[in-house]
């Protein structure tokens, strides 16, 4: 009886320990594009900032289309070493319009985004899917809100991107500037997907932040030791 008994605890402490061992929410667990967002999903993703190649591996174990892009070194403030362009030539990806071109961590993070929030709040709220996703850019060497003084941007290491609208496969376009306040499913959606960007990106601004994000939602992956900011 002692042995059975025994047996039955070595077992069950395996199984937990496997549990624990490969379990998502934990924070030892390597990153996957096909897992659901965790609790140190955005730490992941910020220690991909200092593992490029396993940034790409990323990518090519979920099969994301991409192209690394050459380094682009425009001052101590500006420009970046790890940059990739999601080429998109995937069935049923979803599209770029210019296309994105970010640092390797943005691109992860744009991926989880699209595959768990986007498509999802498309399908509950609009009852279609987003064909294309609309942005006004991710690198730009310019200061915070274009100012002439002050700390420079995420968007100067390409570790930002602007969200401007979301063309629908059934030929609708949903717009921040147009359908922010609309009190309808478009203003669902774009709230929902709002939302699902502060679990994922370490800052994440819309139009209930200020005038400046009237027309965007920003998104950006900035280093500030695990915290989120989320508006």
């Amino acid at each position: 009886m002692r042995l059975i008994l025994f047996v039955i605890l070595l077992a069950l402490l395996l199984r937990g320990y496997e549990w624990v061992a490969h379990d998502y929410r934990m924070p030892w667990t390597p990153l996957s594009l096909a897992a659901p967002i965790g609790p140190f999903t955005t730490r992941k993703i910020d220690a991909l900032a200092d593992d490029t190649p396993q940034c790409h591996r990323l990518l090519e174990e979920a099969s994301i289309g991409y192209s690394p892009l050459p380094p682009v070194d425009a001052g101590p403030q500006c420009g970046y070493d790890n940059g990739v362009t999601l080429t998109r030539d995937r069935p049923q990806a979803i599209a770029y319009s210019p296309a994105a071109k970010t640092s390797c961590p943005m691109a992860v993070s744009l991926v989880l985004w699209e595959k768990q929030i986007v498509n999802a709040a498309a399908a509950r709220h609009l009852g279609t899917s987003v064909e294309e996703i609309v942005t006004y850019g991710s690198y730009s060497c310019r200061r915070v809100n274009n100012a002439q003084t002050g700390n420079f941007s995420e968007h100067a290491t390409a570790n930002a991107i602007d969200i401007a609208a979301f063309r629908l496969a059934d030929g609708r376009t949903v717009s921040v500037a147009g359908h922010w306040d609309a009190d309808d499913e478009r203003s669902r959606f774009l709230k929902a997907v709002r939302d699902g960007g502060c679990e994922i990106f370490a800052t994440t601004l819309s139009p209930d932040y200020n005038k400046a994000h009237r027309d965007h939602l920003h998104f950006d992956q900035a280093r500030r030791g695990g915290s989120h900011y989320c508006r």
